[in-house]
């Protein structure tokens, strides 16, 4: 599809006429038939009026054509040594050097040199232009590529030119531009699959995923058989969350070629997140025998192994992917960062898999500097690391468990809990729903629910080891332990447990909402919440320092509807504002009234090209931590005083008040996002739990586009955050059945029960259930 060092002037199509295949005969009267009619129709660049020099130069381009490039550039220089200045001897000489490989930057050094003269001898040809170009962004000149193929656009605009210059800005990461040139590009010629390819990934790179799946669409309606485009499909609708349409469009690439390695992965990665082990693994493997080096093939193959507890494979998978050592100055790649955490977190799984769940602690257990490095997703560079053992033979992998072999009770227990943990999916751009967390989380919920009632009824809890009454870390602790089991490539940590060294400095859970060109599908939802939110925030700055311009500063900001649109207004009112602002959000307390907290920071900066970083965090300092914790101390003991009466008595308001009283103590728990990862689902199934406790039920799902820890940090106090929860929750009195339900410690206490129950399919049986 490229023209890259094709020379365009040729009709050449390697399959239409004349044909091709004869380009590439070494027979010397071939070559010389074939150059005679190139010259006689003057079928070659910068040909002149002498009938024999045109004869000459054919058999150059010929030779060039024959991929006897050494041979072409000989013939190029003994006509230059007779006539310096014959423009098609330099450009054909430049074509040959380029050909032979930029590898080796003599090749392109000299190329660049050729076509340059050329460019001085004859400024106005596009083709010379477009040729440099093409030397020019394979060593990652891109501008100077750029300059170039802007300069061939205003001699002579066509779709190939403005399409090359398109997949320059799109290198470039410039996809608005990219998205101009590839439209230009299509009005000139609308039938170019590559082009509707690439306009497409112009809208996917930025989060436009709708815009982009109608472009990959339209470049399938113009080349029914583009794997790209399906690969391409695929991705965008797996982005949106939507699993059956990504499905259909991987099979359907997968058809054209099974051997399309991209397409492979990419299957796999899918349906790893969307808790289909076996299948995932399938894919990884089939992706390895084509390309046996494949990195992130091999780290997830070893992922997938060690999350179905199948340890001495994972762990051999993940040591290949450690002997990948980049070369010196190459940037290392994600899973070879993140392999070396794998396999200790994978060691330190085995060891534990028969040990009851009550006797030991992760937090504690794991290096405090390796737990530090592993959530910041460092390089591994831990001083004095003392290395997890090597795996026990004794100790053996896990095996599968049919459904069919647990007690119908407990296969109740496994139904209940696939259809709470549905509850939790968000339907938002982004999210792809995983059965295995569903599970993972529906049993985290049962088992805080039981948990909760047994405190109630002044019964002690088995937890690290000891035996004492619940406290609320512990509540979120059960949610935690199920989290991390059902894929444990994410560090799911406790961060005030991290060393103080770490605290000290601020540990920051950093969203970007837009970087740049890149906007995020999953927050768009709250991008007009948080603009009121900081427009309110300048308007209390400028009442406070700037109470004459305030009304200009109001006028000013009643016309910004967009976030991008805040940073020059913030220049123009104030100095201090050079390349960005941040703005922070409070949290009022409920212990102390008229007390507030710092909730997050919002940050929006600019550079000088106009690309913005609009970006939330929230900073988990020591100081921070132990003012939310008092808040949530002060909750947990009144709702355990609360929860006591409740459960002697039947009294409504009693219920609505504990209801209440979890959904605000969640509130705080989602503001101080004291985890590494997955606060968000974890937080969700404490209050599901904890409600059932109550004689609660959630039916109802999130509603389209909410994300629960974002209502939570962008509602105004936790009373407000109780009601929108309510409002979709759709709260109904617990099923009787419930009561009967086996213990969920006891029918899973250790790690590999768990990764038993979570590798278990239920679907056939659940469904008869249900």
């Amino acid at each position: 599809e490229s023209s890259f060092l094709n020379f365009h002037d040729s009709d050449c199509e390697p399959k239409g006429p004349p044909p091709c295949d004869s380009l590439l005969s070494l027979n010397t009267e071939k070559i010389l038939s074939q150059a005679k009619s190139i010259a006689e129709q003057k079928r070659f660049p910068f040909a002149t009026d002498n009938d024999s020099t045109n004869e000459e130069l054919a058999i150059a381009y010929v030779l060039i054509g024959s991929g006897l490039y050494d041979e072409a550039i000989r013939h190029f220089s003994t006509m230059l040594q007779e006539e310096p200045d014959l423009v098609s001897a330099i450009y054909g000489r430049g074509i040959a050097y380029g050909k032979k490989g930029l590898h080796d930057i003599k090749n392109a050094e000299l190329a660049l040199f050729e076509l340059s003269r050329v460019i001085t001898l004859e400024p106005d040809r596009p083709e010379v232009f477009e040729q440099r170009a093409e030397i020019l962004s394979p060593l990652g000149r891109i501008n100077e590529a750029v300059n170039d193929l802007t300069k061939a656009i205003q001699l002579q605009p066509s779709a190939r030119l403005y399409r090359h210059r398109g997949t320059l800005y799109f290198i470039s990461e410039d996809y608005a531009t990219a998205h101009e040139d590839f439209q230009q590009s299509l009005e000139l010629n609308k039938n170019q699959p590559i082009a509707m390819l690439y306009k497409g990934l112009t809208f996917f790179h930025r989060g436009l995923l709708k815009e982009a799946i109608e472009s990959f669409k339209e470049a399938l309606k113009q080349k029914v058989d583009f794997i790209d485009a399906y690969k391409s499909l695929g991705q965008a609708y797996r982005e949106l969350g939507n699993f059956e349409a990504a499905t259909e469009s991987f099979q359907k690439a997968l058809l054209l070629n099974q051997n399309h390695v991209q397409t492979l992965q990419l299957r796999g990665m899918m349906l790893y997140h969307h808790g289909s082990l076996q299948e995932a693994l399938k894919n990884f493997k089939r992706c390895l025998q084509l390309e046996p080096y494949n990195e992130v093939c091999q780290y997830m193959k070893g992922l997938s192994h060690v999350a179905m507890g199948q340890f001495y494979e994972g762990i051999k998978a993940q040591t290949k992917v450690m002997l990948n050592d980049p070369l010196p100055g190459q940037k290392a790649s994600p899973e070879y960062l993140k392999v070396k955490y794998l396999r200790e977190y994978s060691r330190y799984l085995h060891a534990h898999l028969d040990t009851p769940l009550t006797e030991y602690n992760i937090d504690v257990d794991l290096p405090g500097s390796f737990k530090d490095h592993w959530a910041k997703n460092l390089p591994f560079l831990i001083e004095d690391y003392e290395e997890q053992p090597g795996l026990q033979p004794h100790i053996k992998d896990v095996l599968h468990q049919n459904f069919e072999s647990y007690k119908p009770e407990v296969q109740e227990l496994i139904c209940v809990a696939d259809r709470l943990g549905s509850l939790m999916q968000y339907e938002t751009p982004g999210f792809l729903p995983n059965k295995r967390i569903h599970r993972a989380m529906g049993l985290a919920a049962l088992e805080v629910m039981q948990a909760v009632q047994r405190t109630w009824t002044n019964s002690k809890v088995r937890m690290n080891g000891k035996t004492r009454l619940m406290q609320w870390r512990d509540m979120f602790d059960i949610a935690v332990k199920w989290r991390r089991i059902a894929d444990p490539d994410q560090p799911v940590l406790w961060l005030d447990q991290m060393p103080a060294r770490s605290l000290s400095r601020g540990f920051n859970n950093h969203i970007n909402l837009i970087r740049g060109q890149v906007i995020n599908m999953r927050y768009l939802e709250y991008f007009e919440k948080i603009l009121h939110f900081i427009k309110d925030r300048i308007l209390v700055y400028h009442g406070a320092n700037n109470p004459k311009g305030l009304l200009e500063v109001r006028e000013a900001l009643e016309k910004v509807h967009k976030v991008e649109d805040l940073l020059p207004i913030m220049k123009q009112f104030n100095t201090k504002t050079k390349d960005g602002f941040t703005v922070n959000t409070k949290v009022p307390s409920l212990k102390d009234q008229g007390k507030e907290y710092d909730g997050f920071t919002i940050t929006i900066t600019g550079d000088k090209v106009g690309n913005i970083l609009f970006s939330v965090e929230t900073q988990t300092t020591e100081e921070r931590t132990q003012l939310y914790h008092a808040e949530i101390d002060a909750l947990y003991k009144d709702l355990t005083a609360k929860g006591k009466v409740l459960i002697l008595s039947s009294e409504f308001g009693e219920a609505d008040a504990v209801c209440n009283l979890i959904l605000s103590l969640v509130y705080y728990f989602y503001n101080l996002m004291p985890l590494s990862r997955g606060s968000s689902v974890i937080a969700y199934s404490v209050i599901v739990g904890a409600l059932m406790a109550s004689g609660k039920e959630v039916a109802g799902k999130i509603p389209k586009g909410k994300l629960v820890d974002f209502e939570a940090m962008t509602a105004p106090g936790s009373e407000a955050f109780s009601k929108i929860a309510k409002s979709w929750m759709n709260l109904k009195s617990i099923s009787p059945s419930y009561k009967s339900l086996p213990s969920v410690s006891e029918m899973f206490p250790t790690l590999r029960s768990m990764i038993e129950v979570l590798n278990t399919d239920s679907s056939p049986r659940c469904l008869k259930k249900l």
